[in-house]
């Protein structure tokens, strides 16, 4: 009998959900003795006054100043002007008020400020053939979050930013830079269009899948990965006509079990190819990589085919006896029809000239480091060509 060896370890974060739970983040900072908040968002958040209003309402005098300068990709240039917001306003905390890139955007002007180091000093580089990532060792702002859209970003403590001058992807990894607080608003909820909501949900779904074709044997990640699936598959179809914000309320709560589990596991080749694609392509990085999923599954079906049955029992996928790699990737590629994910890159505005400058940028992202199956740059050069 061969037993598990488990190390799951999971980091304290408090999470609220429902049409109260921004009236928990008082409560949490006066429990955690802070009184000066800067405010992350983008320039379309801080023009919804509702959303706004509520938010300087639950924060009162603590509100010591807001950063609405977020751009898509978190560019390195606005991430130094957020450094310069946090150091000027004696900030003891952060709230990111939006999606994925006003949380990247937050950790990583954290990071900066309290490193007091270029990005380029301290991100994850290549040291004698090995993805390194340098000891970020300087105590971090606590992150509170409060999202408009289902992205893993809740639950990592990665944040990586683009240098628009060189396409660079500058990786920062820092566990303290991890959540403390998250609180899922239906009002914030609501201000994101469904286009958002669903490309971010794809993303957090595509995540699930990859991290469930994994070697790692950890129970505990799949139930979290597992249950990521069910939600997405139960709720991404009601977007489009749910007359309340359940349906984005429960996509958040998928996001952040796919975000957990997903740590433990790793990613895959969709993720790592989505983050060299997604910033060249006229699609978000969720529907970039949930277009990529079945190609990475069909190339890694040869060693993860002991791992797909799950993900078939999850999504269905029909009876196809001592196949479970056709019935599972048959699921997933019916889910992604049906949410109108876009089938070639040619579609999404990638060139075919710029092939190997995407594979070049994906052979140095550290999700292809926990991939089930390594790949070449060969390897990747030949993927992308079958899916443009």
């Amino acid at each position: 009998m061969i037993f598990p060896t488990v190390r799951h370890v999971t980091s304290s974060v408090r999470v609220f959900a429902g049409e109260d739970a921004l009236a928990a983040l008082p409560r949490e900072f006066d429990r955690a003795g802070l009184r000066r908040a800067v405010v992350f968002c983008g320039g379309s958040m801080r023009r919804h006054a509702e959303a706004v209003a509520k938010v300087e309402s639950v924060l009162g005098d603590r509100l010591a100043g807001w950063f609405d300068e977020v751009r898509e990709h978190s560019p390195l240039p606005a991430v130094e002007r957020a450094r310069e917001v946090l150091e000027t306003t004696a900030a003891d905390a952060v709230v990111a008020l939006g999606g994925g890139s006003a949380i990247v955007t937050a950790r990583a002007a954290s990071i900066l400020l309290a490193e007091k180091a270029d990005a380029r000093d301290l991100c994850t580089r290549r040291v004698d053939g090995r993805l390194v990532s340098p000891k970020l060792n300087a105590p971090k702002l606590p992150q509170w979050i409060i999202p408009s859209t289902p992205t893993t970003a809740y639950a990592k403590a990665g944040s990586a930013v683009r240098d628009p001058e060189t396409g660079e992807r500058l990786a920062l990894f820092d566990p303290k830079t991890r959540a403390t607080g998250l609180f899922m608003d239906p009002v914030i909820a609501g201000t994101a269009p469904v286009s958002l909501v669903r490309s971010s949900a794809l993303n957090a779904f595509a995540m699930a899948v990859e991290g469930l074709q994994s070697h790692t044997d950890d129970p505990l990640a799949d139930a979290e990965l597992a249950h990521a699936l069910r939600l997405s598959r139960e709720w991404l179809p009601r977007l489009d006509t749910a007359a309340d914000g359940e349906p984005r309320l429960r996509l958040m709560l998928a996001a952040f079990l796919a975000g957990s589990g997903s740590d433990h596991t790793g990613a895959g080749l969709a993720q790592a190819l989505s983050h060299a694609v997604g910033p060249r392509s006229t699609a978000a990085n969720g529907t970039v990589e949930a277009m990529l999923l079945p190609l990475t599954m069909r190339f890694n079906a040869e060693v993860t085919k002991q791992r797909l049955p799950q993900i078939v029992d999850v999504l269905g996928g029909g009876s196809r006896p001592h196949d479970d790699a056709a019935a599972a990737i048959g699921a997933v590629e019916q889910l992604l029809t049906d949410a109108g994910v876009p089938r070639r890159l040619r579609d999404v505005g990638i060139g075919r000239e710029i092939l190997p400058e995407i594979v070049g940028h994906a052979m140095d992202d550290w999700a292809i480091t926990r991939v089930p199956r390594p790949a070449t740059r060969e390897d990747l050069v030949s993927l992308l060509e079958s899916a443009w």
